[in-house]
């Protein structure tokens, strides 16, 4: 394991910073779901409003040189990853200047320079990739440790368990993060999952996991620093399972006629991660609702700069068909 002493130290973010991340998210994903709306982003797009602290939440628990990888709900791991708004916006309308050249897409954007290693699409892929990264990390004894979202779906994926088994067997800094969002595209994990309590899927590799309130973020970082000391420690895999929510439906395209109105409701006024966070910041007395108002405004103009910058940017040219892309050599 690495000797850097920086390695043991989280960052240190306040209340009202991780307010900022969280509502860019959500302010984000609502200007997505418009464009999307208007025919300017085309094909899937998952958003993922409601699921705010998870990401936010995670992210303030690790340090430099930490990956994440996630799957198709990704927009918000990219922004809390200090991928630019405006890149993320163009990619998702198409255009030349978005992270994956206006090739992939909602669901296929990658930043190294961030340590984001995607958005994939396939259902529980990126579970193997992620322990691929902790590998790399333990064998480069750089003390990093690499975050693994997928969701309650996935969370029945036979790849998942290969990788835990071969996380543990060689005890790899890896947190897998289960977002459990209660329904897997339109199916309850009540009806999907034999057992429910996903954190405790890896006991046969013997992986230890808990479960937090992923709709508190004090309550996601508190679970956050045990699974990431635990990783770094040098202690193997960790398995968080994250209670959360998603208000919109799986995709643009669902309308989420599987669950009540009133659920959905309910969620929204007395469990909203935003809400319940800018309650505690009030009680503080840091700042009052004036400049909370103010961090919002401030926060929509660089949403909609990135909406105006997406919308007017060129489209690729014609000539990127051609790259990116595996080519195989002709032999005689």
């Amino acid at each position: 394991m690495s000797s850097n002493k920086n390695k043991t130290k989280n960052k240190q973010i306040s209340k009202i910073d991780l307010y900022k991340e969280m509502l860019l998210i959500r302010r984000f994903e609502e200007k997505a779901g418009q464009l999307y709306g208007m025919g300017f982003i085309g094909g899937f797009c998952h958003l993922y409003i409601g699921q705010e602290a998870v990401v936010t939440g995670m992210n303030a628990v690790t340090i430099e040189g930490d990956q994440v990888i996630t799957g198709y709900r990704d927009h918000g791991h990219m922004l809390v990853c200090g991928m630019e708004p405006k890149g993320v916006m163009a990619e998702l309308t198409g255009r030349a200047s978005g992270y994956s050249h206006g090739k992939g897409g909602s669901m296929h954007m990658f930043s190294v320079d961030k340590q984001f290693f995607g958005g994939h699409g396939i259902v529980g892929a990126q579970v193997p990739l992620g322990t691929g990264l902790a590998f790399a990390n333990k064998y480069r004894e750089n003390g990093n440790v690499a975050l693994a979202y997928f969701g309650d779906g996935a969370a029945n994926q036979g790849q998942v368990y290969e990788a835990f088994n071969m996380a543990k067997l060689w005890s790899l800094p890896v947190v897998y993060v289960i977002e459990n969002n209660r329904y897997g595209m339109g199916t309850s994990i009540e009806r999907a999952s034999s057992t429910t309590d996903l954190s405790q899927r890896g006991r046969s590799f013997d992986i230890p996991g808990i479960q937090a309130d992923g709709m508190d973020i004090d309550a996601v970082m508190e679970a956050g620093r045990t699974a990431v000391d635990h990783a770094r420690s040098g202690k193997g895999p960790f398995i968080l399972e994250m209670i959360t929510y998603r208000y919109r439906g799986h995709s643009m395209s669902d309308p989420a006629k599987y669950r009540s109105r009133d659920e959905v409701n309910e969620m929204r006024q007395d469990h909203d991660p935003i809400i319940t966070l800018k309650d505690k910041i009030l009680e503080d007395g840091d700042i009052d609702e004036k400049g909370l108002k103010d961090i919002d405004a401030e926060i929509r103009k660089i949403v909609n700069e990135a909406a105006e910058f997406a919308q007017s940017a060129p489209e690729p040219d014609p000539s990127e068909l051609y790259t990116d892309i595996l080519k195989q050599e002709a032999h005689a």
